[in-house]
């Protein structure tokens, strides 16, 4: 990827491990798959990592914490290892056994924190406000994007100097669907390319608030708790109820933080119920595409934006889809983590959003995981 280093932040690292140019390969008569999980560290986080673990090495700060699901940790952690600095990744309780066990094997201090990805996210934020801490936030840093953007730009040099009519990309944080956001605004401003692809934001059915906020034509997420309430075809032109009435909020807690159910909680995660908007329960909803699982991502406004920009839309896929569409790839020769494999679910899916020429991203290795199981 550093062929690209006239648009890249830094220009060259000492600790790369030969990332980038992966292979585009066909799937179908008019789609195509980036395969991305042929990166170092099995998946497309290294993009970005190894921007975040350069710009660490040069301000080489006591140590470096991140926080994760489990690809940027292993990312995180393989970098850091190369780079020679103490590296500490918190996850979520739940994450892959797999994926943590690579994050070990690369000599990182491992922190599992009970509950979901906020919760994480949290933990870490508090551990880098101490001195001497570099926090690698995939999320906030701009460094990471700059590397994510260079999926697309490969992607215009695979396709002799122009992108496809569309680009799915599974969308979590957003960060390589907001790195390719990057690219294709640098494209065009060069003069490479005239026409801009519209984004296909895919998440899973169960945590899919960013997809609510689209449906509902909101500019950020909906309230706490209004998931259940916009579902497919329900929400009007504005965002409102059918009936017009308003989408009820829930309170926050002490800690900033929605509580279960959208009610007040010191500290609460978002409940299950729907999808990840909010509900009962008190913990987020469970789905096989991990990766993605982030309930209240913090830079909703801007990845909304950049679909709706590109003329884009978001599609989401239920657990059986993921399941089968894992299962069809793997026949097909490729052997891709549930979460990788949800763009081509929901492409397989069909329908007007994926008309024309489409490539997905297969993000990350089946070896991270391993194969679903059946319902």
């Amino acid at each position: 990827m550093w062929r690209y280093k006239e648009f890249l932040p830094l220009d060259t690292s000492a600790i790369s491990l030969g990332e980038g140019r992966t292979p585009l390969v066909p799937l179908t008569d008019t789609v195509s798959a980036k395969l991305d999980f042929l990166m170092p560290t099995l998946s497309f986080k290294d993009r970005g990592a190894v921007m975040l673990g350069e710009l660490a090495r040069r301000l080489g700060p006591d140590r470096v914490v991140a926080d994760s699901s489990g690809n940027a940790g292993t990312s995180f952690a393989a970098y850091c290892a190369r780079a020679g600095l103490p590296c500490t990744v918190y996850v979520p309780e739940g994450t892959s056994a797999k994926k943590t066990e690579q994050i070990r094997a690369h000599g990182a201090r491992l922190v599992t924190v009970p509950g979901g990805r906020e919760a994480t996210a949290r933990a870490a934020r508090a551990a880098a406000d101490e001195p001497g801490a570099f926090y690698a936030s995939h999320v906030f840093n701009p460094y990471f994007l700059h590397g994510t953007k260079t999926y697309a730009y490969e992607l215009w040099e695979d396709l002799g100097g122009r992108l496809p009519e569309a680009l799915a990309v599974p969308v979590g944080n957003g960060t390589l669907l907001l790195g390719v956001a990057l690219a294709v605004a640098e494209l065009r401003a060069l003069g490479l390319i005239t026409a801009r692809p519209r984004l296909i934001a895919v998440q899973a059915e169960a945590v899919s608030p960013l997809a609510a906020a689209f449906r509902a034509g909101a500019d950020d997420l909906l309230p706490v708790g209004a998931g259940d309430l916009l579902r497919d075809g329900e929400g009007g032109a504005d965002g409102l109820l059918p009936d017009g009435g308003t989408v009820p909020g829930g309170d926050v807690g002490a800690g900033g933080v929605p509580g279960p159910g959208g009610g007040a909680g010191a500290g609460g995660v978002p409940g299950t119920g729907g999808n990840a908007a909010g509900g009962a329960g008190g913990v987020e909803p469970a789905t096989l595409a991990e990766g993605i699982a982030i309930p209240r991502p913090p830079r909703a406004r801007q990845i909304l934006a950049a679909v709706r920009e590109s003329g884009g839309t978001f599609l989401t896929v239920p657990e059986d889809g993921v399941r089968e569409a894992q299962r069809d790839l793997a026949a097909r020769g490729l052997f891709v983590e549930t979460t990788g494999v949800a763009c081509w679910a929901a492409v397989r899916a069909g329908g007007d959003a994926v008309r024309g020429e489409v490539v997905v991203p297969l993000c990350g290795s089946g070896l991270k995981t391993g194969m679903a199981a059946s319902a």
